[in-house]
């Protein structure tokens, strides 16, 4: 901006002068009264104007320099070609100031004005003169006229063409703010809100959901709207309008949540999938399905926006989700994968990196399913060096004897084949699998996972058994294994299994609903025993110590409970979880946040009580999970800084979700 304000220096300089001077006669007069003020002053002064003397010299010389060297590039012939040229040229000194330009550049960018001494910059704000010089057309806005500035540099200088695009431009504005934007919505609890509902009930909830929709599409967005069936909804719009009911956040959302049950008092959810940016129509509307489908695969209330290179944005989804799951769909997916694991040479079960009770659990019961129900060769695919179910791998293979469950990813990759199956359980997201390479390796591949979708969801799979309703993925294996063969499943299956869901309940507290309690009755009359499942929690005096130490040094923020460990030991992983679960018991707070380094990562263990998504708030990091229980990892961050970020995506998502209720 010092630039800016170089205006017309030539015609000042004599100002510069006329004070050097004025200095220079007080200095003098100084000397009647006291000689070492006239000592100081007149140093100054001389100083004063040698400074003024050297620095009008050095411009004097630049400009006439830059003047030389634009003779030097244009002959009389030349300059007189470009005074008459219909684009504005400016010839630039090296410093910036303008020393040449043409009636176009005085009539369009000066308003016909005197523009000599002007700094470039004026004309050029906010973009530098470096990047005006480095870049192949740069984009300017002055006087209300759009430009594009291409520069070329001389033996002393530069010269500088301004291209009038403002019309183009502005059709390209246009343009790309009229393109059709394709919606799907879905009324995602609809079901569950009229469930028990009194005669008309339904009726007036779904034509109030249908009248806010409708509403908001016609009057807010310009579109229209088209019913395709009962809670399924497509409508057309603009980017422009798609644009401002993002920086509105979809208020719709909120809207559509004060309709409730006069029943039971639950509010309505919508969600909506929206597909930006597509090359047509078609794309659009399938970009539109891909968006709700992952609307609803991470719980449902919230907009997904999908655009170019498979990225997403989302809104909303800050409220509880309600258990909806359909017994029938499980039958399916069970006579399903029964066929795929008949059709397959080897089945290799896989869980996520770190893999807890949860993750083993599944993989367990799946293994039983397969290898007794089914009588198909399966192995369950673990790094032992990198587990947290240490102590139920050791109980299964002591019931198991010589029955080889468990081996090594590179063992994996060693005996799979074109026709084995991959069954990925508790995780769906391709960077938190135990192995990538063998994902990779297996084309054949089935998920099935309860946590809230992730954009880096596995693709191409055979079946993608998502339920994010689900308490556990060991809930959801329990009732395949049911439909399988059910006699499959022993009594150290069943534990392995309960304590998948005891893990991810907090022992039947959190995200339970009627067909937890279902899945645990049946493993219960399978031959689980609750005390050595109890026993598998235990833990060394030492982590106990460890995680007394985590809670006891957290702070309050907001309601929200964080404590970071600075040094690590052989059992942190579990020490935190364990924290995160202990702080939700004290007062006042509503979730949990511990941070604890594993090399140069910083990662994160959060738990909520349901009051707070922590799921969507550790989505800042990379992370995911569930509404009341999620992780992230951070790579190369230090603690503190780590903190930090933290608290700054507290304040953000805290602020939205107070503004939800």
């Amino acid at each position: 901006m010092r630039g800016l304000r170089r205006r017309r220096i030539w015609t000042v300089s004599p100002l510069f002068y006329l004070m050097a001077a004025a200095m220079l006669v007080m200095a003098l007069v100084t000397y009647r009264y006291n000689k070492i003020a006239f000592a100081v002053e007149m140093t100054v002064s001389c100083l004063s104007i040698l400074a003024v003397t050297a620095s009008d010299f050095l411009f004097r010389r630049n400009v006439t320099s830059t003047v030389k060297t634009a003779k030097k590039v244009l002959t009389a012939e030349e300059e007189y070609a470009l005074e008459e040229f219909a684009l504005p040229v400016a010839v630039v000194a090296p410093a910036g100031d303008l020393v040449w330009a043409n009636e176009a550049f005085a009539a369009s960018l000066c308003g016909g004005g005197n523009f000599m001494g002007e700094n470039v910059l004026k004309y050029i704000y906010p973009k530098t003169f470096r990047q005006v010089m480095g870049e192949k057309g740069t984009a300017i806005a002055h006087g209300g006229r759009e430009y594009t500035v291409y520069g070329a540099r001389a033996e002393r200088g530069y010269i500088l063409y301004f291209v009038d695009d403002t019309y183009f431009k502005a059709i390209h504005k246009e343009y790309r703010e009229k393109r059709p934007v394709v919606c799907l919505a879905a009324f995602d609890n609809r079901e569950e809100l009229v469930r028990d509902s009194m005669d008309g009930e339904e009726s007036r909830i779904v034509g109030e959901v249908d009248t806010v929709l409708r509403n908001w599409v016609v009057g807010e967005l310009d579109g229209f709207v088209h019913r395709l069936s009962i809670g399924r909804y497509l409508f057309l719009t603009d980017e422009a309008h798609i644009e401002e009911a993002k920086s509105r956040r979809f208020q719709v959302l909120d809207e559509v949540r004060e309709i409730k049950s006069a029943n039971n008092k639950m509010s309505a959810t919508l969600s909506i999938g929206v597909g930006r940016g597509a090359e047509d129509l078609a794309e659009s509307e399938r970009w539109a399905r891909q968006a709700l489908d992952m609307a609803l695969g991470r719980g449902g209330d919230q907009v997904a926006v999908k655009q170019k290179g498979d990225t997403y944005e989302f809104f909303g989804g800050l409220s509880k989700g309600v258990e909806k799951r359909d017994k029938v769909r499980t039958r399916v997916i069970a006579a399903t994968l029964s066929d795929h694991i008949k059709s397959s040479d080897r089945v290799f079960i896989m869980g996520h990196k770190n893999s807890d009770l949860d993750c083993i659990g599944a993989a367990v019961g799946m293994w039983a399913a397969i290898r007794k129900g089914l009588e198909k060769q399966a192995s369950i695919v673990v790094n032992r060096n990198q587990t947290l179910a240490g102590a139920l791998i050791d109980s299964v293979e002591e019931s198991y004897g010589e029955e080889e469950l468990f081996i090594s990813p590179l063992e994996a990759l060693q005996t799979a084949t074109e026709r084995s199956l991959l069954i990925v359980v508790d995780t769906h997201s391709v960077n938190f699998v135990e192995s990538r390479e063998l994902l990779d390796r297996v084309p054949r591949t089935v998920v099935i996972d309860h946590h809230r979708m992730m954009v880096t969801h596995i693709k191409n799979a055979l079946i993608f058994y998502h339920e994010p309703y689900a308490s556990s993925a060991s809930e959801m294996v329990t009732e395949l294994a049911q439909y399988i063969k059910s006699s499959s499943i022993d009594p150290v299956d069943a534990q392995a299994l309960l304590a998948g869901i005891m893990l991810d309940t907090k022992n039947f507290v959190l995200k339970t609903g009627v067909r937890t309690f279902e899945a645990s009755a049946y493993l219960r009359r399978r031959g689980a025993d609750t005390v050595a499942v109890k026993k598998l929690f235990s833990n060394t005096l030492e982590t106990y110590k460890q995680k007394s130490q985590l809670v006891s040094g957290a702070e309050i923020y907001k309601g929200c409970a964080i404590a970071t460990s600075s040094w690590e030991f052989e059992d942190l992983r579990i020490a935190s979880a364990q924290a995160a679960d202990e702080l939700l018991s004290i007062q006042g707070v509503k979730a949990s946040f511990v941070l604890y380094r594993t090399g140069s990562d910083v990662n994160i263990s959060a738990r909520s009580l349901g009051d707070v998504n922590v799921q969507v708030i550790l989505e800042e990091f990379g992370g995911g999970g569930h509404f009341t229980m999620a992780g992230a990892q951070i790579k190369n961050m230090t603690m503190s800084d780590a903190r930090r970020a933290l608290i700054r995506a507290l304040d953000g998502k805290l602020a939205e979700m107070t503004a939800q209720n």
